[in-house]
């Protein structure tokens, strides 16, 4: 967020701290770090008024796949001095900025611009992780509210996503390898001919640098609808990018469509099976989607959407799909048993519309999915779920550690009422699963006689430590292998099997007879 705090600096923050796997428990722990400044502990604010100026809605951002660097996004567009200073609750100090002058850390080609200081928010702002500090804001990459984005192996190109209606599809190409201080910036147009469909904009001057918008519309550039997270299967070169919707764009961007902005070919297709075009108040995205862009082509086209679609106000659980995409958000791979798979986190943006089920209370559940990235033409059937978070919380910020056994991910601003999430669950937290090395295409440790002959019983994490999912609702009942119950539960999707001790067991399906080998770590 921004707010006031004089203990960091005034604006948003970044917290950075280093962990280990511990060889006895294959679990992370926090340790302890003295850094250059000789700041000591195990947790760090990351120092960015000293370095570049305030920062702010610090959100996603670029975690690069070459060479562990790390950007942190400015998200929610600020436009004027008001939306930063907040009546004293925000930036307190709204002089113009200087770059390279009123900070230490400068950049080339832009030492001794002034500008607003509410234009110094939204870039993407490069932080050292190891050291708890800022490097610079990448004032190169434009003036936008980013969101994600994802640098290629080539080490020079980066593909940006802006969460915004209507977003613009940015790719920045820098002119040597690992130095993103000089290169062209280019915005995507998806009518133009094969082989030109990259415009390039002005990035070498703050003038430049302010309008990216008014640029993109000018050259008739192609708009999305809240481009967030960006990732890139490196097996295949195809790059991956949400596009998390909104109830009713239309009138979001009629204005650019107007002055020469045109609008991405899903969206007219979309908007032609409603009856209605793009530029409608009437037309719907509630729901968001994954795309896909393969660079070798130039395509860009829809890899998953998000639904499903109901026409009416509200719907009751009873006929909503339990398994379903809604407002896809975060986003990132991950490599099991050889298998490369998407990591979708949802966002829920609203009730509105039947995206969330009428008798479910006390706001919106947001789930975490994978899906397995050789489905050519994969539905929400597909999505495996893993984890779900407590009421209003947003999970996000999912990523896989390099040795592939753990993920690491957020939940961020659950419902702080203790009467709707009870102690600890209506707190923001950053958790762990840790196990994925051990799951082959999730069939490790099942019997694979028991596997062939039930293959309609799907249950995962297989070997699991705490919560056993199902793919759809199930009556079941575990057994040690000496026929003796365990546990027995009806109608459920997942089960607590954290109190159970670790060993072998057998799952039964009470209700089809199917039944799987289940160890319990």
């Amino acid at each position: 967020m921004i707010q006031a705090n004089d203990k960091i600096g005034d604006g948003g923050g970044m917290t950075v701290f280093r962990v280990t796997r511990d060889a006895d428990t294959d679990t992370l722990i926090v340790v302890n770090q003295t850094l250059a400044d000789n700041r000591s502990g195990k947790f760090f604010n990351v120092d960015f008024k000293n370095t570049v100026g305030e920062t702010g809605m610090n959100c996603g951002g670029i975690s690069s796949f070459v060479d562990g660097r790390i950007w942190t996004a400015e998200e929610w567009f600020r436009s004027s001095t008001a939306s930063i200073y907040d009546g004293g609750n925000g930036v307190r100090d709204t002089a113009a900025f200087t770059i390279g002058t009123t900070t230490p850390n400068g950049f080339p080609g832009f030492d001794g611009e002034t500008v607003r200081k509410f234009e110094n928010f939204n870039y993407m702002v490069e932080i050292d992780p190891k050291e708890a500090v800022a490097i610079r804001k990448q004032y190169n990459w434009g003036r936008q509210g980013f969101e994600g984005g994802v640098i290629m192996p080539d080490n020079k190109t980066v593909y940006l996503g802006v969460d915004a209606t209507p977003a613009f599809w940015l790719k920045f190409v820098a002119n040597t390898a690992g130095d993103f201080t000089t290169g062209n910036l280019y915005v995507y147009k998806q009518n133009a001919a094969a082989g030109s469909r990259w415009i390039q904009l002005n990035n070498s001057d703050m003038t430049g640098v302010l309008s990216i918008d008014a640029q993109a519309v000018n050259a008739g550039a192609t708009m999305f609808n809240r481009i967030e997270w960006v990732t890139q299967d490196t097996t295949t070169g195809i790059v991956y990018m949400t596009e998390t919707g909104r109830d009713n764009p239309g009138s979001a961007w009629r204005g650019e469509k107007a002055d020469g902005a045109t609008h991405a070919q899903h969206h007219i297709f979309r908007a032609a099976q409603q009856g209605t075009g793009p530029d409608s108040s009437a037309y719907a995205d509630r729901y968001g989607r994954v795309l896909y862009y393969d660079p070798a082509t130039d395509e860009l086209g829809v890899h998953l959407n998000g639904g499903p679609e109901f026409n009416q106000a509200t719907v009751n659980s009873d006929v909503y799909p339990e398994k379903h995409l809604s407002n896809p958000d975060g986003l990132s791979i991950i490599n099991i048993g050889g298998q490369v798979y998407l990591i979708i986190q949802e966002d829920l943006n609203g009730r509105s519309h039947g995206r969330v089920p009428s008798d479910v209370t006390n706001n919106s559940t947001c789930e975490l999915f994978l899906l397995d990235l050789s489905i050519a033409n994969p539905s929400t059937d597909d999505l495996i779920r893993v984890t779900a978070v407590p009421l209003g919380a947003e999970v996000t910020g999912a990523i896989s550690t390099p040795d592939g056994k753990t993920i690491l991910l957020n939940v961020q601003h659950p419902n702080s009422d203790p009467a709707v999430n009870p102690f600890p669950f209506n707190n923001s937290l950053t958790y762990a699963i840790t196990g994925w090395d051990k799951v082959d295409v999730f069939t490790t440790g099942v019997d694979q006689e028991l596997a062939e002959a039930n293959e309609a019983f799907k249950i995962f994490p297989n070997p699991v430590s705490r919560i056993l999912n199902f793919e759809q609702p199930s009556d079941v009942a575990i057994y040690t292998l000496a026929g003796q119950r365990v546990r027995v539960a009806r109608q459920v999707l997942s089960v607590d099997v954290s109190s159970i001790a670790a060993g072998v067991y057998v799952i039964k399906n009470l209700e089809t007879g199917a039944a799987r080998r289940l160890v319990i770590e």
